[in-house]
């Protein structure tokens, strides 16, 4: 049996330009309003697949482990870690998660695998059970980042995956035998290099954790990009590929920073445009 079950964690503000890339404000306050800061609304959500006596997390969302004065700067709006209160809610704690996949390492995805932050003490790793698994180059990107991106990585964090024993790096391939065989993995380089993008086969099609490569449902539009992109025409050109696939073979989207829209199968029109059915606020998939 497989279950899939979309877990919130932590909520967000942050620039809507930003988060928008070139696209003017006129029209992405069609989807999404903005605060007299400028700031949209921003979900950090993360999945959970239980199976085979399995507990899998994908991402853990920017957790709560930011000082005061950062938490501030990056609009993060709750002091407590979301996440550990959604997993209690499935009966679970961090300690009963056996691997946790993350997409890429950037604070707002990887962040939670940390404590909440506390005055005094040093960043503490949480779930003590758990193999991690992210791409090898990516890893590297962390490791070594840009100018770009380097505000993007917790050095102490990865120094406490490094440390902890439990880090698997994985090449570029469609499958990763720790996950098994109804698992499969896309990759995209167009917001960050080697992010990896989890699929999880489901009956009524398949499950993709696509990550930032389509953060949210606006971003299902070919044409729109975010700020923070790398590479933003490679990064269409990826999401085109993904979405076409997805739509031929019936698949569905997870949504890790829209902060209405968990899930919604890909559609495409008459002329060619993606769109999405079926959008749920919340997750639960049951495969027997």
């Amino acid at each position: 049996m497989r279950t899939l079950t979309t877990l919130t964690g932590n909520s967000q503000k942050l620039d809507g330009g930003a988060m928008f890339g070139n696209a003017p404000k006129a029209l992405w306050q069609r989807w999404m309003s903005a605060d007299e800061l400028n700031r949209i609304d921003l979900g950090c959500r993360a999945l959970l697949v239980q199976e085979d006596e399995r507990n899998i997390l994908v991402e853990t969302g920017i957790g709560a482990f930011f000082s005061p004065e950062l938490k501030q700067r990056f609009g993060v709006q709750e002091d407590r870690h979301v996440l550990l209160d959604s997993l209690a809610a499935a009966g679970l704690s961090d300690a009963d998660i056996d691997i946790v996949v993350l997409t890429h390492l950037h604070f707002d995805h990887a962040g939670g695998l940390l404590a909440a932050w506390q005055e005094g003490q040093p960043p503490r790793l949480l779930f003590p059970n758990a193999r991690f698994i992210t791409g090898r180059r990516q890893w590297q990107r962390a490791r070594q980042p840009h100018a770009r991106d380097r505000a993007s990585y917790i050095p102490e964090m990865l120094d406490l995956l490094e440390n902890s024993g439990r880090l698997l790096l994985i090449d570029e391939t469609d499958h990763c035998d720790q996950l098994g065989p109804d698992w499969r993995l896309h990759w995209s380089d167009g917001h960050t290099p080697g992010q990896l993008l989890p699929e999880v086969a489901m009956p009524g099609g398949p499950v993709v954790f696509p990550g930032d490569l389509i953060p949210g449902a606006p971003w299902v539009h070919l044409p729109i990009t975010m700020g923070y992109d790398r590479f933003p025409e490679g990064l269409i050109e990826e999401k085109e590929a993904l979405l076409s696939d997805l739509f031929a073979r019936g698949g569905r989207l997870v949504f890790t920073h829209d902060p209405d829209v968990a899930m919604g199968r890909v559609t495409r029109d008459e002329k060619g445009r993606y769109g999405l059915d079926e959008a749920a606020k919340t997750t639960h998939l049951l495969a027997t």
